[in-house]
C-alpha cells in the first residue's frame, strides 16, 4: 500500500500550488489593483478547491482498486498490470497551467462532492461563463503563474505514461507518438495498445479503440463532414410567461411569434411553419409595421463561444425572411423590452426601449439605421411603449408606478407624467392602447381601465374593478370595441362607451393572459402566462394551436416504433408528443420536477425520473401510473431500459447505477442491486446490444464498464473494447471523442447521439447549439454543420425512431425543436 500511495503523491504534484500561495507578488502588501487581488485570491480558492476534489478521486479510486485486486485474487487468472492499467488511465490530474492562467473551474457544478447535489449545469448559465472567463483573464495573474507552466506540463505527461506504460522502453515509444494540443484538451494517440487518451481540464481520459482498428488508425487523419445536413422544421412552445404584446395575425393568415431565438410563422390552417432564424439569443420583444410584411424583433445580450453578442433589433421582412436592417449594435444595454412603429407617417420610425438601469428609450429612422433621440425613460421597469395612432411624435411608456406621454420635440423627447389625481395610483401600469377618436387608453395591476383625453395627461374616463387583479393585455378591434384580458383569466370586451359587451373565462389549464391579439373575422387569439397560444371567439370556447413547457427542460424519451417523442422538466410536466401532427397527445402533471425519461423496447410503458431520487413508469397510452419508487434522494440524470426489455438502469446523482429487473412488459420492477464505483454523478449511460454490458460517464469524466445482471465493474479492456452498443448516447468514448471543442473543459456537450442506422453522430452544447457529425467520429478536431435557434443550453437530442427528423430541448429557453434530416 505504502507504493501505491507514494505513486500517488507523484501523481498529485502540489508544489505549483504551494509556490503560488507564497508567491510574495500575490500578498495584500503588493501593488497590485483590488481588482487583480481579488482574481488572484479567486484563483487561490480555485486551486486548492480542485486540490480537495482531486484527493477525494484519488482515495475512491485506492478503494476502487483494493476491491478490484480482491476480485483478481479470487479469480486467480487475471494478469495484474495490464488489468488495473485503465484504473489509472481515469485518474485525475491537478489543474491545467495553460498559457500562463490557471484554468477556472467551470461553475460549482463541474466538480461537486460526490454526494453534491444539484442539476448538471446548477451554476454554467452564460453570464457565469463570462464573469469566470474575465476574471482569469487577467494579465497580471497570468503573470503569477506561468512560470509553473511547463513544470506543470512536465508533471502531466509524466504521470500519464506511469498510468499507461510499464517499461521504459514503451514510455520512449509513446513519446514519439502524435501528440495535439488544443487549449484545455490534449490528445495522444498510442499505437502499441490501441488507445487514445484526452485530457480535458488536465484530467487523463483513456478510450481503447476496437482491436480491428489498432493497426490502420491514425489520429492525423482528417474526418468528413456528413452528407446529410438538418432543417428546423417545427418548433414547439410560445414565451409568454414573462413577454408582452407578442403575438399578431398576419395579412397571409400566419400567426407571428418567438421562442427562444426563432421567430416563428405558424399558419394554423395549412399546419405550416416558417422560420426567422437571424438572432442569435433570446427574442424579447416583436413590433409588426403597419404595411403588415415589415417586423422588428429585439434580442438579449449573450454569450457565444466566440466571445459575448450584443443586444440588437433587427427589422426583416415576414414574406421573404431576409433581414432588411440591424440597429443599436453597441448602443443598447442587456435586453430589449418594448418596441412599436409609428403609425402615422407610414410607419418610418421605431421606438426602442432597453432593460438597462435606465430604460433608455430611444426613436430610430429604422430606413437609415439612424437614431433620431434618446432619452432616460425610468429607473424602473417599463411594459410597454407605443405610438399615438395620428401624431408620430407622441410616444406613451408605462411601466412600474408610471405613465408617460413623450414628445418630439426637435431631436429631444419632452416627458408629461401621468396625473392620477383623485383615482388611486396603482403599482403598475401594463398595457396601453389607444381608442380611435384618439383617447389613450391603459390597464393596470388594480384591475381598473383609465382613458386619458386625447392631447392631455389627465384622466376622463375609469372602469373601476374592470378585472379581478391585474389587466395585462388590451387589444382594439376593427369593429371599435375594445377587449381586456387579465390575471382573472377573464376576457371582456366593450363597446365605445365602455359598457362591457360580453365576457368570456379561459379554463385554469392554460393560464392567465398575457396578450390578447385580432384574429380572422370575429376571432381573437391569446397569448397566456403558460406559454400557451389560444385562438376562439368571445362567444364560444378556445382551443389551443401552440403549447409548451414553463420551466426548464430536460427530459427526452423517443418511442421506440411510433412517430413519438416525450418531454419533461422542472415544470413538473410531461408531455406525449406526436411528430408528424406536431400536436400533444397527452400531458400529465406531476408531484416532482422531472429530469430524464426513458420508453421501454416494447414502446407500452415509459419512465420518469425526478429531481428527488423518485421515479415513476407511466403507461404510453393512458398515461396512468403503473408503479413509483425511490432511489436515494438526488437528481436522476439517465433512465435507460435495456434492449430486451429485461433491465432497467437509473443513473443518479449520488454516484450509483441503480438496477432494476424487469417484468410484464414493463409493469413489474424488482431491484437486482447498485453499481458502485463511479467518484462523481453519472451523467449518461448505453446498454450493449445483448444487453449484458452498459457503459456509464460520470461528472469527473470516468468511463466505467459494468456487468449490469450482477452489479460487477468490468476493468478488462479486451473484453470492452469491442462491444457493440444499442445506442451511444455517452459523450466520452473512443467513437466521439472528435465532437469535443478546442478550449472545452468537459461541460460544454450536454448530450450526444448517434443516429439509429450509425452513420450520424449529433450533440447539443452549452452555446444554445445543435452539431451534425458524421459517426464515427473518432479524429481529432472533427468537423460539423452547426444549427442555431435554442437561446439556452442544448439539454437533450435525439433521433427519431426511423431517423426521420431529430428532437432537442433548450434548458432555460423552454423549446423544443423538430429537425428534418435532408
Amino acid at each position: 500500500m505504502e507504493d501505491g500511495f507514494s505513486s500517488y503523491s507523484s501523481l498529485y504534484d502540489t508544489s505549483s500550488l504551494l509556490q503560488f500561495c507564497n508567491d510574495d507578488s500575490a500578498s495584500a502588501a503588493s501593488s497590485m489593483e483590488v481588482t487583480d487581488r481579488i482574481a488572484s485570491l479567486e484563483q487561490r480558492v480555485q486551486m486548492q478547491e480542485d486540490e480537495i476534489q482531486l484527493l477525494k478521486s484519488a482515495l475512491a479510486d485506492v478503494v476502487r482498486r483494493l476491491n478490484l485486486s480482491e476480485e483478481q485474487q479470487a479469480m486467480g487468472t487475471r494478469r495484474g498490470p495490464t488489468k488495473a492499467r485503465p484504473m489509472i488511465a481515469t485518474l485525475p490530474l491537478r489543474p491545467t497551467v495553460n498559457n500562463g492562467t490557471v484554468l477556472p473551474k467551470k461553475g460549482s457544478g463541474t466538480l461537486p462532492s460526490p454526494s453534491g447535489p444539484g442539476s448538471r449545469k446548477d451554476a454554467t448559465t452564460p453570464a457565469n461563463k463570462s464573469t469566470v472567463r474575465r476574471a482569469n483573464s487577467n494579465e497580471h495573474v497570468g503573470t503569477l503563474t506561468r512560470k509553473d507552466s511547463g513544470d506543470s506540463k512536465g508533471n502531466r505527461t509524466r504521470a500519464g505514461s506511469t498510468g499507461s506504460n510499464s517499461s521504459g522502453k514503451r514510455s520512449e515509444s509513446k513519446q514519439r507518438d502524435p501528440v495535439f494540443n488544443a487549449g484545455m484538451r490534449r490528445v495522444t494517440h498510442c499505437k502499441e495498445e490501441g488507445y487514445v487518451k484526452m485530457f480535458l481540464k488536465g484530467r487523463p481520459i483513456t478510450m481503447y479503440m476496437p482491436k480491428d482498428l489498432v493497426d490502420n488508425y491514425s489520429l492525423e487523419a482528417r474526418a468528413d463532414l456528413p452528407s446529410n445536413k438538418l432543417k428546423l422544421d417545427w418548433v414547439y412552445g410560445y414565451r409568454g410567461r414573462d413577454c408582452r404584446s407578442n403575438l399578431y395575425l398576419l395579412p397571409t393568415g400566419e400567426t407571428v411569434y418567438f421562442i427562444a431565438s426563432v421567430v416563428v410563422l405558424y399558419n394554423v390552417d395549412e399546419q405550416l411553419q416558417r422560420h426567422y432564424a437571424g438572432h442569435t439569443d433570446d427574442i424579447k420583444c416583436l413590433a409588426v409595421h403597419p404595411d403588415k410584411i415589415t417586423i422588428a424583433t429585439g434580442q438579449v445580450a449573450g454569450t457565444s463561444s466566440d466571445g459575448k453578442l450584443a443586444p440588437h433589433v433587427r427589422v426583416w421582412d415576414s414574406v421573404s425572411l431576409n433581414t432588411l436592417h440591424i440597429l443599436g449594435t453597441g448602443f443598447f444595454d442587456r435586453a430589449l423590452v418594448c418596441l412599436a412603429f409609428s403609425k402615422s407617417n407610414g410607419g418610418n420610425t421605431l421606438c426602442v426601449v432597453d432593460d438597462s438601469n435606465d430604460h433608455v428609450l430611444s426613436v430610430w429612422d429604422w430606413q437609415r439605421e439612424d437614431r433620431l433621440a434618446e432619452v432616460k425613460c425610468s429607473n424602473e421597469s417599463v411594459f410597454a411603449a407605443d405610438f399615438h395612432p395620428t401624431d408620430s411624435n407622441v410616444i406613451v411608456t408605462c411601466g412600474k408606478s408610471h405613465l408617460y406621454f413623450w414628445n418630439l420635440e426637435k431631436g429631444v423627447l419632452v416627458k408629461k407624467q401621468g396625473l392620477f389625481e383623485k383615482q388611486e395610483k396603482p403599482k403598475f401600469v401594463l398595457c396601453v392602447t389607444f381608442a380611435e377618436n384618439g383617447d389613450t387608453i391603459t390597464g393596470d395591476s388594480s384591475g381598473n381601465i383609465l382613458v386619458w383625453g386625447k392631447g392631455t395627461n389627465r384622466i376622463s374616463h375609469v372602469i373601476q374593478g374592470a378585472h379581478e387583479g391585474s389587466i395585462f393585455a388590451l387589444c382594439m378591434l376593427r369593429n371599435g370595441s375594445l377587449v381586456s384580458g387579465g390575471k382573472d383569466r377573464r376576457l371582456i370586451s366593450w363597446d365605445s362607451s365602455y359598457q362591457q359587451i360580453q365576457m368570456v373565462e379561459v379554463p385554469e389549464l392554460f393560464g392567465p393572459i398575457r396578450t390578447v391579439a385580432e384574429g380572422r373575422g370575429e376571432s381573437v387569439l391569446i397569448g397566456t402566462t403558460k406559454n400557451f397560444v389560444l385562438q376562439g371567439s368571445l362567444d364560444g370556447e378556445f382551443t389551443p394551436i401552440t403549447q409548451g413547457h414553463t420551466d426548464e427542460l430536460w427530459g427526452l424519451a423517443i418511442h421506440p416504433c411510433k412517430s413519438q417523442f416525450l418531454t419533461c422538466g422542472h415544470d413538473r410536466q410531461v408531455s406525449l408528443w406526436d411528430s408528424s401532427s406536431h400536436q400533444s397527445i397527452w400531458t400529465k402533471h406531476m408531484e416532482d420536477a422531472a429530469q430524464s425519461a426513458g420508453f421501454h423496447p416494447s414502446g407500452a410503458v415509459v419512465a420518469i425520473g425526478t429531481e428527488t431520487g423518485r421515479w415513476l413508469v407511466l403507461d404510453t397510452d393512458s398515461k396512468d401510473l403503473v408503479t413509483v419508487h425511490t432511489d436515494g434522494n438526488e437528481q436522476l440524470s439517465v433512465m435507460r431500459y435495456g434492449p430486451d426489455g429485461n433491465f432497467l438502469a437509473i443513473g443518479s446523482h449520488d454516484n450509483y447505477i441503480y438496477i432494476y429487473a424487469v417484468a410484464e412488459n414493463g409493469r413489474k420492477y424488482s431491484r437486482v442491486g447498485k453499481c458502485s464505483g463511479h467518484s462523481s454523478f453519472i451523467t449518461h449511460l448505453d446498454w450493449s446490444v445483448d444487453s449484458q454490458y452498459l457503459v456509464s460517464n460520470s461528472g469527473d469524466y470516468e468511463i466505467l464498464y459494468w456487468i449490469p445482471s450482477v452489479c460487477k465493474q468490468v476493468v478488462s479492456m479486451e473484453t470492452t473494447r469491442d462491444i457493440s452498443w444499442a445506442t451511444y448516447t455517452c459523450t466520452l468514448g473512443f467513437q466521439v471523442f472528435g465532437l469535443w471543442p478546442d478550449g472545452s473543459d468537459g461541460t460544454d456537450i450536454n448530450a450526444v447521439c448517434r443516429s439509429n442506422e450509425k452513420s450520424l453522430l449529433v450533440t447539443g452544447d452549452d452555446f444554445g447549439k445543435v452539431h451534425l457529425f458524421s459517426y464515427p467520429c473518432s479524429q481529432f478536431r472533427a468537423p460539423s454543420h452547426v444549427y442555431g435557434g435554442h437561446s439556452s443550453h442544448v439539454t437533450n437530442v435525439n433521433f427519431l425512431y426511423d431517423d426521420s427528423f431529430l428532437v432537442s430541448t433548450g434548458g432555460k429557453d423552454m423549446s423544443v425543436m423538430q429537425w428534418r434530416i435532408v
